[in-house]
């Protein structure tokens, strides 16, 4: 098989301040398969922090695609074996209610983070700012002013671990499995819904949503996270 056009994870798409927003780089990797990442679920493995600013080689194997980085994997991406369960929808006026209740307001991993940094402005990073709904749910709203596949991904990336513990378990994506039904439409308003689904010893297994009017699925996603030191990140 021949390899494909190299994968570059711009500095913007950062989570952490010297590597790519996971999901970001997932979504990016997952339209190299077939499908182009729209409407059939692919799983992305994370093996590695995604470097920022280089390019990667991307090369085809018979179950989609491998990223890479001077000869080490970085991440993996497959169809997946079952779609993900979406989370149950909660109003746009709880969402947009839950915000002022952002955790990451206070205390952040990663401030700058694309998706969910508070230090990011207005059209540079998506902010996204989920807060509590309630049980092991958390929420917000989201209008887009860029539209793309990766930016999807990204959108249901930290929602998920912001409805865990980020505070007293500092986590980076390890996995993550996203089916993006339709692309998001810039400046229109969307609700996205993550909910935390168990923990087992470093691993923490989260969903998130994405939704459009009339509780729409345009997205949705389920995440394996790992808990790390967030200075070795820095």
């Amino acid at each position: 098989m021949t390899s494909l056009p190299p994968l570059i994870v711009p500095h913007r798409f950062n989570g952490p301040p010297r590597s790519g927003n996971g999901g970001w780089t997932s979504g990016a990797l997952a339209t190299t398969l077939p499908a182009q990442g729209l409407g059939t679920a692919v799983t992305v493995t994370l093996r590695q922090p995604p470097p920022l600013d280089v390019p990667m080689p991307v090369l085809p194997t018979a179950a989609g695609a491998t990223l890479t980085h001077d000869g080490q994997v970085v991440a993996e991406a497959v169809y997946a074996e079952a779609r993900p369960v979406p989370v149950a929808p909660v109003p746009a006026t709880v969402a947009a209610e839950a915000e002022a209740r952002y955790p990451g307001h206070q205390v952040h991993p990663f401030p700058s983070c694309y998706v969910c940094g508070p230090d990011r402005r207005v059209g540079d990073g998506l902010r996204i700012f989920p807060g509590s709904v309630g049980g092991e749910r958390v929420a917000a709203s989201w209008t887009p002013y860029e539209s793309a596949v990766p930016v999807a991904w990204a959108a249901l990336d930290c929602p998920g671990g912001w409805s865990s513990d980020l505070e007293g378990r500092p986590s980076v994506l390890g996995r993550m499995t996203a089916e993006v039904r339709s692309l998001p439409r810039t400046s229109e308003r969307y609700v996205v819904v993550g909910e935390q689904r168990g923990l087992d010893g470093r691993r923490t297994f989260t969903a998130a949503t994405l939704y459009g009017p009339d509780d729409e699925v345009v997205a949705t996603a389920e995440h394996v996270w790992f808990t790390v030191d967030p200075r070795d990140f820095r």
